[in-house]
């Protein structure tokens, strides 16, 4: 090597070292420590260190664990993001932390506060408004801000994690931490500023002091509640990694739920819907799906849809709250009109089973929920119009079976013994019972068409599978409407037409691979055979317009949930 050369390659390294030397002294000027090494789901994390003077602070904070849409555990879930990904820059091989926020002072830099519409049927946009924030576009971020974003490191991924945290399908599938107002899930968290100076719903919990002349930061953040036990988390501080924490469980882990709680508050629960629902005939899955929703808040696995979860857990008390209520109904007191019950309930299982499957691919089931919306908004007037004297005084039987029943109830009362409910007599024998049922009760009689309501029984069962309910909202007040029965008649049919979309519904959901998680379905069986039970002998102290009345009150509320007027919010 000639001098000439030697004195350029010297020259060249101490070139080098100085420009390395600023980013070296800053990477030697970063120092953060984590305060402890293990907390439970729902602590406080809290991480102290010291930037260099002047700069700003981002915090990210990732799961180890990792998700990509081919890891998707269920056929219904590969799809939809085999659909989502022709939309999208992320690939099906694409993975991001199931869990990432960033902490920092400056949210601004990675999106922004936007207005949010939500509530309320498809064709409006939105009934409620509120806030959220929208992360930017990758092509938006500063080259800076690029490169703290850590496993984030490209355009696949943050579209991926954008998608997962802004869409009701990927925080439902993925990320399963759902920012709410009232009951309404908005997003999930991301970008996390001081909730004290912003303001925003989203930074509850978290609270971020930076003291920009010297460095010095400390920040504490609310993890999330239902972190799955065990999961590691690793932190980086203005990109550089400073170590790594664990968030064990706190609770009875539902594995399957996602979420920890003593399975006993399912089981009280279980028991008030199952009683309500023996009681009407109606509405016993739509209230479990809601008590599983607002209360037990279950979400399921990383992977898999929170509906698909739910909804096989669900069949479990449409099931065995009619099986609590059948030895009062159908053996003591010889209530259960069989020829209609088991029409209806084979039309069911042909439509929940079967047709049920094939309906939940290819109708768009958003706007199928509002149609349904209408057909019960429909009934509960229908149901309130019965009561009226005009439509009264035209069933004539319904009138005095009524008056025989309340007559019996004051008997009652006076030589303090339980009033009798009366019993079915059938008029009708042989095969003329399939067309033309024909009974007494209370000594007057009631016909009606068994093989109709087998027909009418196929589109509740494809209602029952679509939704993981037992389809007695609809079944009581079509019996009551369109077969003219008593309210003491149309709920023990209701009950038996729900045992059998349940069965259905259930098999349909294991030959597509969903399973219940094991706690929550047999929390909810107990539950509800015991609530099948009371709301059996709960029936005898109210009378047929009571039980009406309540029914639509019922249909009303669903009508409000179906078009999504959050009414409590």
């Amino acid at each position: 090597m000639t001098g000439m050369k030697r004195i350029e390659w010297v020259l060249s390294v101490f070139l080098l070292l100085f420009l390395w030397q600023p980013s070296l002294t800053a990477a030697q000027e970063i120092s953060a420590e984590i305060s402890q090494q293990s907390y439970k789901a729902g602590d406080d994390v809290v991480i102290t260190g010291k930037i260099p003077a002047g700069e700003d602070l981002f915090i990210s904070v990732f799961s180890e664990k990792q998700f990509a849409p081919q890891e998707a555990r269920g056929v219904n879930e590969i799809k939809t993001f085999e659909s989502a990904v022709q939309k999208h820059s992320f690939g099906m091989d694409t993975s991001v932390p199931v869990f990432y926020y960033m902490l920092t002072n400056k949210p601004e830099k990675f999106g922004n506060v936007v207005k949010k519409r939500f509530g309320g049927p498809s064709f409006i946009k939105g009934i409620y408004s509120t806030t959220m924030f929208k992360l930017a576009q990758w092509d938006e971020l500063d080259p800076e801000i690029k490169a703290l974003t850590g496993p984030l490191d490209n355009k696949a991924k943050w579209d991926l994690f954008k998608y997962n945290h802004e869409t009701s399908y990927g925080i439902n599938t993925v990320t399963k931490e759902r920012t709410q107002v009232g009951k309404v899930t908005i997003f999930a968290r991301s970008v996390l500023a001081d909730g004290q100076k912003s303001g925003n719903y989203w930074d509850e919990g978290t609270t971020i002091e930076l003291n920009k002349e010297t460095g010095v930061f400390t920040v504490s953040f609310e993890s999330f509640r239902h972190t799955p036990p065990d999961t590691k988390f690793n932190v980086a501080v203005n990109g550089e990694t400073v170590g790594q924490y664990n968030l064990a469980g706190n609770g009875f882990w539902l594995s399957l739920g996602g979420r920890y709680m003593n399975p006993i508050w399912i089981i009280i629960g279980a028991i008030l819907v199952g009683a309500f629902f023996s009681l009407i005939g109606a509405a016993g899955g739509m209230l479990m799906a809601a008590y599983q929703v607002i209360v037990v808040n279950t979400m399921g696995p990383v992977g898999l849809n929170a509906a698909n979860v739910l909804r096989p857990s669900n069949v479990a008390l449409t099931l065995f709250s009619p099986l609590g209520s059948f030895y009062r109904y159908a053996v003591k007191e010889h209530r259960v009109a069989w020829p209609i019950g088991l029409s209806f309930g084979v039309g069911i299982f042909i439509g929940s089973i079967w047709l049920g499957r094939y309906v939940t691919q290819f109708l768009p089931m958003a706007s199928y929920k509002e149609w349904l919306a209408v057909l019960v908004v429909l009934m509960g007037i229908r149901t309130v119009y019965e009561l009226t004297p005009r439509v009264m005084e035209k069933r004539k039987n319904i009138k005095a079976m009524t008056q025989k029943f309340n007559e019996e109830v004051q008997r009652a009362k006076k030589e303090g013994r339980a009033a009798n409910m009366g019993r079915i007599e059938p008029i009708s024998h042989g095969a003329s019972k399939l067309t033309n049922y024909r009974f007494k009760f209370w000594g007057e009689e009631f016909k009606i068409n068994p093989l109709l309501f087998g027909i009418i029984g196929i589109g509740v069962g494809i209602v029952s599978r679509c939704f993981g309910i037992g389809g007695g909202f609809l079944l009581t007040p079509l019996m009551t409407m369109i077969g003219a029965l008593p309210m003491y008649v149309a709920v023990p049919v209701s009950l038996v037409g729900s045992s059998f979309s349940s069965i259905g519904s259930f098999i349909g959901y294991l030959l597509s691979g969903y399973l219940p998680d094991l706690w929550i379905a047999l929390a909810i069986i107990i539950g509800g055979f015991v609530g099948g039970t009371i709301g059996s002998r709960m029936q005898k102290l109210f009378t047929e317009v009571q039980l009406k009345i309540i029914l639509a009150v019922v249909l009303f509320f669903l009508f409000f949930r179906f078009f999504k007027i959050e009414i409590w919010i």
